[in-house]
Parts: C-alpha cells; sequence; structure tokens
C-alpha cells in the first residue's frame, strides 16, 4: 500500500501507511521495517526502527527479518556506535547473514564466500572490543578472517604496545549524550612509582551513570609506553564489573592519557565502587589536592552528577583522596 501510496502520490495514504507501520515497530520486525524504509525512502520511519535496534539489538538480530536484509542496511546497521551489545553475538548474527546471503546468489556456503559476500561489512565489526577467548573461539576458527588478520589480532590481544589493526577499536556505546569527564586533583606532581601493586580509589555517585574509562598520568621521562589493567570493582562484593587489559602511550606531559574499557560499566546510584589501575612502566607524574566531593555540570541541561570520592583501604600503591594516580573518571550520563 505504501508502494502504491508513491507511486500514485497521495501523501494523505502514504502519511497513514507510515503512521501504521510506526505505530506497529517492535524489535522483531525493526530489521524487515528498516530495509522498506530505505527502500521507499522514508527516513524517519528508518531512523525509528534505528533506534529501535540500538535499544533491542540483541532481540532485533536473532528475528527472523535480520538475514533477510540487503547489504547496504547491514552496513549502515554495523556503522552504528550505539549498538547495546557484545561484539561477538554481532559477529555470529553476521556469519548467519552471510549464510543466506550466499544461498540467494547460489553459491556454496563456504568461508571464502561468506567473505566474499560480506564485503565491506565485514570490516565493521569491531573484533578488538572482544575478549581473547571470545576472539580465539569464534571469529579466529571461522575462516573469515585471513591469517594475516588472525595474527594481527591475536597480537594486538597479546602485546603493550598494541600494533595498529585495520578493525575499529572504539566502543559502541548504548548510551546517549556527550562524553563527560571529572578530574579529582587541583595540582600535578613527580614522581609516582610502580612495582606491580594496583591503584586504587573508592567513589560513589548521586545517579546512574556508565563509566567507559579513566584518564591517567603518564611519564615524567618524555614520551613512553605504558602496560595498564583497568577495573571497576562492586566494593562490598568486590565483583569486577568491568576491566581491560591494554596499553596507552604518553607524551611526558603533565596530562591525563585515556584508557577506556571494552564496554561501558553501568555505575548505580549511591553504591560504593573501586577504580583500580595496575600500571607497569617508569615513574609518573601525579596529582595532588584531591577533592573528597567533585560536581560535573551538563553545559547544555544544567544536570549534576556529584562524585564523593573515599580511600580504598589495603594495598592501593599509595593512591588516596589527596593524592595519586587515576584522576579522571570518563563516563556518560
Amino acid at each position: 500500500t505504501l508502494y502504491t501510496a508513491k507511486k500514485y502520490a497521495v501523501p494523505a495514504l502514504e502519511a497513514h501507511c507510515v503512521e501504521f507501520l510506526k505505530k506497529n515497530l517492535r524489535a522483531d520486525n525493526a530489521f524487515m521495517l528498516l530495509t522498506q524504509a530505505r527502500l521507499f525512502d522514508e527516513p524517519q520511519l528508518a531512523s525509528l526502527c534505528l533506534e529501535n535496534i540500538d535499544k533491542n539489538t540483541a532481540d532485533a538480530i536473532t528475528a527472523e527479518g535480520f538475514t533477510d536484509i540487503d547489504l547496504d542496511t547491514l552496513v549502515a546497521v554495523l556503522e552504528r556506535d550505539t549498538l547495546g551489545i557484545r561484539e561477538v553475538r554481532l559477529f555470529n548474527a553476521v556469519v548467519r547473514w552471510s549464510e543466506a546471503e550466499c544461498q540467494r546468489q547460489q553459491l556454496q556456503v563456504t568461508p571464502e564466500n561468506r567473505r566474499k559476500v560480506l564485503g565491506k561489512a565485514l570490516g565493521l565489526i569491531r573484533f578488538p572490543l572482544m575478549t581473547i577467548e571470545e576472539f580465539a573461539a569464534g571469529p579466529a576458527q571461522s575462516g573469515i578472517l585471513v591469517d594475516r588478520e588472525v595474527v594481527s589480532l591475536f597480537l594486538h590481544f597479546t602485546v603493550n604496545p598494541k600494533p595498529r589493526v585495520e578493525f575499529i577499536d572504539r566502543p559502541r556505546c548504548c548510551l546517549r549524550g556527550k562524553e563527560c569527564s571529572i578530574n579529582r586533583f587541583q595540582q600535578v606532581e613527580s614522581r609516582w612509582g610502580y612495582s606491580g601493586t594496583s591503584d586504587r580509589i573508592r567513589f560513589s555517585v548521586n545517579k546512574r551513570i556508565f563509566v567507559v574509562g579513566f584518564g591517567l598520568y603518564g611519564s615524567i621521562h618524555g614520551p613512553t609506553d605504558y602496560q595498564v589493567n583497568i577495573q571497576i570493582i562492586h566494593t562490598d562484593s568486590n565483583t569486577v564489573l568491568g576491566q581491560n587489559d591494554t596499553g596507552f602511550s604518553c607524551d611526558g606531559s603533565a596530562s591525563t592519557f585515556r584508557v577506556m574499557f571494552k564496554e561501558p560499566v553501568e555505575v548505580l546510584p549511591n553504591v560504593n565502587y573501586t577504580a583500580c589501575a595496575t600500571l607497569k612502566g617508569p615513574d609518573s607524574h601525579y596529582g595532588t589536592k584531591g577533592l573528597r566531593k567533585v560536581t560535573h555540570e551538563s553545559p547544555t541541561t544544567g544536570a549534576k552528577t556529584c562524585f564523593t570520592f573515599c580511600y580504598a583501604a589495603g594495598n592501593n600503591n599509595g593512591t588516596s583522596v589527596e593524592d595519586g594516580q587515576i584522576p579522571e573518571v570518563i563516563f556518560y550520563t
């Protein structure tokens, strides 16, 4: 009916069709409707479908309609930074789609043909966001990646400094709004040493946020690479909620350097968490004149996010509210 309304230029009928589709949009038909919206050039409906897919990615990609979409629609979805799903599940869904596409093109379902039909879509899977175990158990053995790609990704997972890979390593954030950060120190000094003990600081926040990384201080001796493990721990249960074994390069300045989690870590209001960073590398800068309370005010809405920091007892490499490492928390509200 939408096709007919467009063909015979009956805008009122066209509007009714689009309204009907919007009302009936669900996770299990979002991909089917997205294909139609793109085919009939209905950008508003397409954007609603994409928002639904962002919010319900796992349900949307398991729906029947997912394997029927065309390559351009698949690419449009994989390019998004806002999908809420682990990358390995996205890869498995894309493998299912490639099988259906091989059959549509009357090709034998082989790893080479899967790769061929995926085309540029394969390059949009963010393999660096997987854990090494997820990558080894799935993509590395799928035959879809060539040996050179598998080797470069294994090196990316295991060595520091990390070699460049041709796949995107930017986290997909199932988040809205703008990235924010707070710094708990008023001054920077040198020097801070590392001997294998983690720097730790406890914190709580007055509202729900998603922490995506920390800003850390780098070397006082000029440009250097550090190895680092970052974690957020639920203090009372000692459960690790998010972590990443990674590295960062610094330029010798007293600024902070971004170290990101693979996925956003949900932090609930008025709950104690421990921010933890274990660095391997030379002596670094450190912060002093620390603040117990730090408030971030949104420049657009004026909404306030208040952080309260307190001492993490035990092995903390000397980091406290007053001075030490982990100066910045990077987050979305």
